[in-house]
């Protein structure tokens, strides 16, 4: 199936003609009203889009004119764009009355109502809810949040919300971006922060995999080497002989099916072996989300495999 464009892209308004007279081939000057030849005087074109504001601040004003505001954002179902009441002060930082304060109570309640008048919208604000506070307890950026919001947008305009929950739908997209991007986050690590368990991120992640065509590749046990030895407070020299043990693993092919995460937990601890940095099986194996059986395993075969190249 192809991939599916989730994100706009957006269209360039400042495109610059060409720099030579099509006349007398001389200079051409553009400016903000119109792109005219210093040879010959052509005018090649008029009326310009001028992209930049039509006021002008000083540092000796008081007054600020800037009125853009803050800049969209996907995250937020209705991209920034809505109101915000204050509760206690007005504009320009003022108190307000207790009379004021009870009016402006209900006009936040009817605006409450107004901006989710539809099954839809909260649908929506419930699942980018559930994306910002996944996103934040596994300490992605904007970027990753943005791009989520956006496959939940396109999840939700494909009718793939339809009986399923929407904690997994957004526990999904999470997981479906981080594979997108390279970056090393399991499925048990992830359902620790979601409102569902393993079985529903994997099924989430799987049906927006069929049905959105996700450019996912499979994540590689040097994805994790970073991450493992970060939290283990291993020193360099061990993360670089890691991954020299995951590149030897993905020769020998020792890392076909198998857990990434386990088996890069295996390459560091033959890794820290080697420089003298023990370190406790049961660790490596709760920092990698593999049990210490199967870190034995992946270590005895890397090994082996090891020994035999030698």
């Amino acid at each position: 199936m192809a991939t599916r464009n989730i994100y706009k892209t957006a269209v360039d308004e400042d495109v610059q003609p060409t720099n030579t007279c099509p006349e007398c081939d001389g200079r051409v000057t553009t400016n903000t009203h119109e792109t005219v030849c210093d040879d010959c005087g052509l005018i090649l074109s008029d009326q310009a889009i001028d992209p930049g504001p039509e006021w002008r601040s000083f540092p000796e004003d008081q007054s600020n004119p800037e009125r853009t505001g803050a800049p969209l954002t996907p995250s937020l179902h209705d991209q920034g764009l809505s109101t915000t009441i204050d509760k206690h002060h007005d504009g320009k930082g003022r108190s307000l009355s207790p009379q004021k304060q009870r009016q402006l109570r209900r006009l936040r309640r009817e605006q409450g109502r107004a901006q989710c008048s539809t099954t839809r919208e909260r649908n929506q604000m419930r699942g980018f809810y559930e994306i910002r506070r996944i996103v934040s307890a596994l300490g992605l950026g904007r970027s990753i949040r943005d791009q989520t919001c956006a496959l939940f947008t396109t999840a939700q305009n494909e009718d793939l919300l339809h009986g399923r929950s929407l904690e997994a739908i957004a526990a999904g997209c999470v997981y479906a971006i981080s594979r997108c991007n390279s970056l090393p986050r399991s499925v048990a690590e992830i359902a620790r922060f979601a409102k569902c368990n393993e079985d529903s991120v994997r099924n989430a992640f799987a049906v927006l995999n069929t049905e959105l065509g996700l450019p996912t590749p499979p994540p590689t046990p040097r994805q994790f080497i970073p991450q493992l030895a970060s939290a283990l407070c291993l020193s360099p020299e061990v993360r670089h002989r890691a991954v020299e043990f995951t590149e030897q693993a993905r020769k020998q092919g020792i890392d076909n099916g198998c857990n990434p995460a386990g088996v890069a937990a295996a390459c560091l601890e033959l890794a820290s072996n080697d420089a003298g940095e023990h370190v406790l099986q049961c660790e490596l194996a709760a920092k990698a989300d593999v049990s210490t059986a199967t870190l034995r395993n992946h270590r005895d075969a890397l090994a082996e495999k090891l020994v035999e190249t030698q």
